[in-house]
């Protein structure tokens, strides 16, 4: 089987053009069949002040009404989408910028309402891998936003590390994916304090370990929930690392 590297990145890399040259130059040199998965938050916060329309978070996550899927689409699906883009072709990376609507790759749900309206944000239900794997086997890098759509005619918000997820447990029937998750940390620490704790490797049995201890806690733990689930459907390796650490492999290699 083929290699493929999927790589999820914050939109904070991918919004300041310095740290976003060099995430692009780094990605570049990875080998075999790549895909780049994108956040870009602050650019929509930032966007929708502009235009006068509030942000609202509940425990991290975006409240998305009407007024601000719109900036949501405009900004993930376009700017910060078209801008990696073209970044990528300026290194002869023959890159393609695709929502989850873009040839019905991924279809979501309407998020139902609990305690929380979250509004038009999306949960998945179905990924169209083959229609990925065949641009990703004749040279196309895909781009993907975090957006997906409802194939009622609806975009919805949608967690950009579910996207790298689900994306990478479809494609793992065509290839051997290994699926990179970049944050500001070298990777999932012993010490929240010492940056240099790195846990090299991770199993699920120390993973528990570890959360009983209060060693592993907060938003890492939906995170390496996700790893474990993507590895369980046929995902080869998960790796959690700082943006600046993909070309070198390095970070919290999850087992």
């Amino acid at each position: 089987m083929e290699k493929l590297t999927i790589v999820k990145v914050g939109g904070k890399i991918v919004e300041d053009p310095i740290s976003l040259k060099q995430l692009l130059s780094d990605f570049s040199k990875i080998a075999g069949y790549k895909v780049l998965v994108h956040g870009g938050g602050r650019s929509a916060t930032a966007l929708a002040a502009k235009l006068g329309i509030e942000s609202k978070m509940v425990n991290g996550r975006r409240i998305t009404d009407n007024d601000m899927l719109n900036v949501v689409t405009m900004v993930y699906g376009g700017l910060v989408n078209k801008q990696i883009v073209a970044g990528l072709q300026a290194i002869d990376v023959n890159a393609l910028g695709l929502t989850g609507a873009d040839l019905n790759y991924m279809r979501s749900k309407k998020r139902p309402v609990t305690d929380i309206d979250y509004g038009f944000v999306g949960d998945v239900k179905e990924v169209n891998a083959d229609i990925l794997a065949e641009l990703i086997s004749k040279g196309v890098v895909p781009v993907l936003a975090p957006l997906t759509h409802d194939k009622e005619g609806s975009l919805l918000n949608t967690n950009a590390d579910t996207i790298a997820g689900e994306a990478a447990k479809a494609l793992a029937k065509h290839f051997e994916v290994t699926l990179v998750y970049c944050f500001e940390k070298k990777g999932v620490l012993l010490n929240e304090q010492d940056d240099e704790s790195v846990i090299q490797e991770l199993t699920h049995s120390l993973f528990e370990k570890y959360v009983a201890e209060g060693i592993i806690q907060g938003g890492m733990i939906p995170k390496l929930e996700n790893s474990f689930e993507a590895l369980k459907s046929g995902v080869k390796q998960v790796v959690i690392t700082r943006a600046d650490q993909i070309y070198s492999a390095k970070g919290t290699t999850i087992l």
